[in-house]
């Protein structure tokens, strides 16, 4: 088994010059602890990079998104793989994670400085900059 618990990183403090998530935070069991952490092994000046599924605003982009999430996934998802909730969770947990600057303010908090964001493919997905 290859995993490890990131709330308690096998590192020591100060152990890396760059993080990178992709696609991964809005599964971390406690976010602000998950970044608390990568916080601790980041080197001072260290780099944070995240890739996050984020909410399009603007029509249709928004409205077409969640067709797809809400019917179209689910929908093959079942046909596929025959298991519903594998499909249904994607989107429901794009919908709770706090994207754009509701997550930079909470980047922000854990004591990330220089942060940044920028929406990319029409909003479908934000990549988040920040360092130590």
């Amino acid at each position: 088994d290859h995993h490890f618990d990131l709330h308690k990183a096998p590192f020591e403090d100060n152990s890396f010059d760059a993080v990178t998530v992709s696609f991964g935070v809005r599964n971390f069991e406690n976010t602000e602890k998950g970044l608390k952490e990568i916080y601790r092994v980041l080197r001072p000046g260290g780099l944070l990079t995240i890739l996050e599924f984020s909410h399009p605003e603007s029509f249709p982009m928004k409205q077409l998104y969640n067709f797809y999430f809400t019917v179209i996934c689910p929908v093959a998802g079942r046909i596929i793989s025959k298991n519903d909730r594998a499909y249904t969770y994607l989107h429901e947990s794009v919908a709770a994670f706090p994207a754009g600057r509701n997550f930079d303010n909470i980047i922000k908090g854990i004591g990330f400085k220089n942060t940044s964001w920028k929406a990319l493919t029409l909003g479908i997905s934000t990549i988040y900059s920040a360092s130590k």
